[in-house]
């Protein structure tokens, strides 16, 4: 089951992480991607009703999307989530009982980490891939390939600073997958009435991949 989600992941090659102050946005956001072509999303603990929305979202949309739950820091969190639809957990940090929980109930296990022993340590704890977060802060698409160095055998998806700019950069660099937040989920154009907005970025950015990865 989770060699499926993983080729899932890597094939779209992007993870959007959905932060809204309202489960109403938070569906607003979902539509607007998936007319873009995006068939993946992380819904964060962070959104009001986060559990609530990912039930709502699986009941709607099926097979269709490829819910994770973000911002999981508990294992109690990663087993709701999950019962919830969540095919992938991933955390903004390392915590070995959520990897366990994950990996036990046989879904895809993203904790976060950035120095080169958080990294390695959450890889040999069992983590599927490693969200490296805060990338842009350390030297973005640099610091992934100065990581994947020593370690080639890392799957690293690089959050926090990932833009339609940088993202050529951190795919030449030997990202798995890329997880944007605002620069895509873009809550404000869906308060504005602009879904539209956010539907182009989602084309523009799987334009972007595609182009690269050619």
């Amino acid at each position: 089951m989770s060699a499926e989600i993983k080729a899932e992941i890597e094939r779209l090659c992007l993870v959007p992480v959905l932060r809204a102050q309202s489960e109403e946005i938070g569906h607003a956001l979902v539509e607007a991607m998936i007319a873009g072509g995006v068939t993946v999303v992380e819904v964060t603990m962070t959104v009001p009703g986060a559990i609530d929305l990912l039930r709502a979202l699986k009941a709607k949309y099926g097979s269709q999307l490829l819910l994770g739950s973000g911002t999981v820091t508990t294992a109690a969190q990663a087993a709701a989530t999950i019962e919830a639809g969540a095919e992938f957990v991933v955390s903004p940090s390392l915590h070995p009982e959520v990897i366990a929980k994950t990996k036990e109930l046989g879904k895809v296990s993203i904790p976060g980490a950035l120095t080169p022993t958080e990294v390695i340590t959450a890889w040999n704890a069992g983590a599927d891939y490693v969200k490296v977060f805060p990338c842009s802060a350390v030297g973005g698409a640099s610091y992934l390939k100065a990581l994947l160095a020593p370690f080639p055998e890392l799957q690293l998806i690089p959050t926090g600073g990932v833009t339609q700019q940088t993202a050529p950069e951190f795919l030449k660099a030997g990202a798995r997958a890329l997880g944007v937040g605002a620069d895509l989920v873009n809550a404000k154009a869906i308060t504005d009435g602009r879904p539209g907005l956010v539907t182009n970025v989602a084309r523009a950015y799987l334009e972007i991949i595609r182009q690269t990865r050619a």
